[in-house]
């Protein structure tokens, strides 16, 4: 077997990890927001499934944040889970 027929099959099975419509930037804000809402979540008293139906998206958005899956949700949607919780969080 030739060398490149191994790897062309190697590249077929192992996809990149890294989504090429991201950038760095954005990345990292998602990242950013993504650490602020599941601390949001942490102290709200709120379920996943009451945390989606205020923000006005699927349960399976909340579930792929807590998850880490940040490439399943643009910046507005990380933006409206961020006012969300902030007006539920519990003032001092």
């Amino acid at each position: 077997m030739s060398t490149a027929t191994s790897t062309a099959h190697v590249e077929t099975l192992d996809p990149p990890r890294s989504s090429p419509d991201l950038d760095v930037r954005e990345l990292e804000k998602r990242t950013r927001l993504m650490r602020i809402i599941t601390r949001l979540v942490a102290v709200s008293d709120l379920g996943s499934r009451e945390i989606a139906r205020r923000a006005g998206l699927p349960v399976q958005k909340i579930s792929d944040l807590l998850a880490g899956r940040l490439e399943h949700l643009d910046l507005d949607e990380l933006n409206v889970l961020r006012r969300t919780l902030e007006l539920e969080a519990p003032t001092p």
